[in-house]
């Protein structure tokens, strides 16, 4: 499938849900795209997953934002990549940097810069101690085993929205 099809189908997920999220947060390795990053040269060409941008093209569709929360040691070239794959554009802030701390100080940089409540954002990343620490914070997160996909995205609507109707 192509970014447009795929953002067809991505809008077509997103309005089955009457909760959605104000703001969407991905990691960037075995999340959007296949790789760690620091494995690479900032003169390469990255490539996202398959589905990736046509999800997030589907997000800016809908008015939903969308943000970056990465422990790369290599923040230029992670940052590189988002500009050569055209997502820059698409990202209200990006927190790109290593830490040991799971993500909680990504998050709490995200909130700072974005005022979007913990309980209203949904993140999506592939490693499970980021998971359970970010979902302690009041996120809801979903761990993504093969990349972003409209799998994935459904998931994370689907708890996004069982976690938004709890908290009414």
């Amino acid at each position: 499938m192509e970014d447009e099809s795929v953002k067809v189908e991505a809008l077509r997920l997103i309005g089955l849900f009457g909760a959605l999220p104000r703001l969407v947060v991905f990691d960037l390795d075995y999340t959007l795209w296949p790789f760690y990053c620091e494995m690479h040269s900032k003169r390469e060409m990255p490539s996202l997953y398959p589905h990736a941008k046509g999800i997030m093209l589907a997000l800016k569709e809908k008015g939903i934002e969308m943000a970056i929360a990465s422990r790369s040691p290599t923040p230029d070239i992670a940052n590189a990549f988002i500009d050569k794959l055209g997502i820059q554009p698409l990202l209200v802030t990006k927190e790109i940097f290593s830490s040991w701390s799971y993500k909680k100080e990504h998050f709490q940089r995200i909130y700072r810069s974005t005022r979007v409540p913990f309980e209203s954002m949904l993140f999506f990343d592939d490693e499970h101690g980021n998971i359970n620490e970010i979902s302690k914070m009041g996120v809801t997160s979903i761990l993504v085993d093969n990349g972003m996909n409209l799998q994935e995205l459904q998931t994370g609507l689907e708890k996004f929205s069982k976690n938004s109707n709890r908290n009414e």
